[in-house]
């Protein structure tokens, strides 16, 4: 069911049509994003094995630097969106019924520096550009906060996961752990809320960062009880992935991925805006 959420607003500050959504529709959305895969496995896997990849080289690096890891894996996690834009297209592909293979993962990465030079910067590529700094600064705030709070509560040094895992996760009373779970949710929650179609709002269409951040914002507003079950199952997910020593991750990012194209193509009607398509004719 479509609600717009700027009927008023001059074209300039227009956002995309909302549509509200059934509570289990969400779990339809990994559904789709398994059918994805099953179409173009080798490419799917590759992100998640990338990414696995990534992680395992940052745990090796900084094995005895806690904070060091934390960081850089909170940060990569959280720029995510930004990391699954081929798969974006490989599902819009997909869908178009348009041949998918490695030249399409090129041209995701490619295209709009190609397409927008003489451009407005706001567009295009320098959006996924400026949207994947913005989500990596507010990792970088939450790694900041999380390292305060540790430091100040907890009874001893924080070093390394081990320290991590017996002192915080495994404190005698878990009040520690239950306080660090609250401030990463309560600073999540605009992070989600800012993020959750925003990137394939940027892949499929002619919009600024602002107005895909804010037509997110809608989208979260419109369906709050929805959106608060997808958050739960990328939590899930992505704990899941981390839990096996990383190795899940490899099939976890590319489910996401997929299932946000899905979650984007329920959630908005944006052909009010230029898709990027049109705009390389």
């Amino acid at each position: 069911m479509p609600s717009s959420h700027s009927p008023h607003l001059p074209p300039s500050l227009a956002l995309p049509m909302v549509r509200t959504i059934g509570l289990l529709r969400p779990l339809s959305w990994l559904g789709l994003a398994l059918r994805d895969m099953a179409r173009a496995p080798l490419l799917s896997l590759v992100h998640g094995l990338f990414l696995a990849l990534f992680g395992a080289a940052i745990m090796a690096l900084g094995h005895d630097r806690f904070w060091f890891v934390a960081g850089t894996l909170s940060g990569f996690l959280i720029v995510g969106p930004v990391v699954a834009t081929s798969l974006y297209a490989i599902s819009r592909a997909l869908e178009r019924g348009e041949p998918v293979g490695l030249g399409l993962v090129w041209q995701t990465w490619t295209r709009w520096q190609r397409s927008h030079a003489g451009a407005q910067q706001h567009q295009g590529y320098w959006s996924l550009v400026r949207f994947g700094l913005l989500l990596a600064l507010a990792a970088t705030g939450w790694v900041a906060i999380s390292a305060s709070l540790i430091y100040t509560m907890s009874p001893v040094r924080i070093d390394t996961p081990m320290d991590f895992l017996r002192h915080v996760v495994l404190g005698s009373d878990g009040a520690l752990f239950a306080i660090w779970l609250a401030l990463g949710s309560f600073l999540a929650a605009p992070i989600f809320a800012s993020s959750v179609v925003a990137m394939p709002l940027l892949l499929d269409r002619r919009i600024s960062v602002s107005r895909a951040v804010l037509t997110s914002w809608a989208v979260v507003l419109a369906n709050p009880v929805p959106m608060a079950l997808w958050a739960a199952l990328i939590v899930m997910l992505t704990l899941l992935g981390l839990g096996t020593l990383l190795v899940g991750l490899v099939l976890v990012m590319p489910l996401l991925g997929h299932a946000s194209w899905h979650a984007y193509r329920d959630l908005v009607d944006a052909s009010a805006f230029a898709t990027v398509d049109a705009e390389r004719a």
